[in-house]
């Protein structure tokens, strides 16, 4: 049986090309799993997983706890809102304490860069970043390139443009290291108040026209304006910017091709895609949402067999 390389999954960074082909077939068998009546597999019978949200969540935390419960882990959930953070408590203090009721693996979304790492060399339990701050959110990323290999055939050669606030998201940062490694072609495209001026470092394309990347990708990657992480106006207007950036249905059948469409969520529908394209046969936006439920399932599984090793 193989294994990971790594024993926490903090970021795509720290996985290996082998890493990711094994999170992928691990995920094709759970996949054949969920479509079936029972869902269900004892895998994890005797693994506790928490899951800590200092962020607000939704679709993350529930395809965690989904994934989870398949696996027949034992789940605790966290919500920071109503818990002694608030009364100033410190994210280890916080942590041992939940480990001290003897839990296995700690999934963990948290606004500060790094969070997940730092915790991984300073508590003694699996960590799974679920995102930390504008940094990374991995199992996003592993989940967009599964999907992109289920509906093409293999991620490897494609053409994919991620478009939007590429400055304040950690999908953009995960989806460009995971789908470089595996042989992708990546582009970036946005207003250039949206573009980080690293972004050359990491080998890959700019484009601020909408047209000329659609016409040039495989795959467009639609993200979200994320509001509630600037402090300052980045373009002069919403509707501006979905007059420049927004994708409709007449744009998308106007392109010399069919291009798939993707959408990490939650979706502003009518800003940066209509209801028509998020509806349409090219968009696999619902797929993703299947499909992330599969990959962290792979990853939690792989994860907790090495806590099983070292029993």
């Amino acid at each position: 049986m193989m294994s990971l390389s790594v024993d926490h999954l903090v970021g795509i960074k720290e996985l290996s090309k082998e890493d990711i082909e094994l999170i992928f077939q691990t995920a094709d068998n759970f996949k054949s799993v969920i479509n079936r009546p029972i869902k269900k597999v004892p895998s994890l019978r005797d693994i506790t997983i928490a899951n800590l949200f200092f962020e607000n969540s939704t679709r993350t935390r529930l395809s965690f706890e989904l994934a989870e419960k398949r696996l027949s882990a034992d789940v605790v959930n966290f919500s920071a809102a109503s818990s002694s953070v608030k009364k100033g408590e410190t994210l280890i203090d916080t942590v041992n304490n939940i480990l001290a009721m003897k839990v296995d693996m700690v999934v963990m979304r948290h606004p500060n860069p790094g969070a997940a790492k730092f915790l991984s060399e300073n508590v003694d339990s699996r960590i799974v970043n679920a995102g930390d701050g504008a940094h990374e959110h991995p199992t996003q990323a592993l989940l967009d390139s599964y999907s992109i290999r289920e509906s093409l055939g293999s991620v490897k050669g494609k053409k994919v443009v991620i478009v939007g606030d590429i400055t304040h998201s950690r999908v953009a940062l995960s989806n460009i290291f995971c789908l470089q490694m595996q042989g992708a072609e990546v582009m970036v495209c946005g207003p250039a108040t949206l573009i980080p001026k690293y972004i050359h470092d990491l080998g890959v394309k700019v484009e601020h026209n909408l047209r000329k990347a659609l016409e040039w990708c495989d795959v467009a990657n639609m993200l979200r304006i994320q509001l509630e992480r600037m402090d300052v106006k980045y373009f002069p207007s919403i509707r501006e910017y979905t007059m420049l950036y927004g994708l409709d249905k007449a744009f998308l059948d106007s392109l010399s091709k069919k291009i798939i469409v993707m959408h990490p969520g939650p979706i502003n529908r009518g800003v940066e895609i209509t209801s028509d394209v998020a509806d349409s046969d090219q968009a696999i936006i619902l797929d993703q949402v299947e499909n992330g439920v599969a990959v962290r399932m792979a990853v939690i599984y792989l994860l907790a067999q090495k806590i099983k090793r070292e029993e």
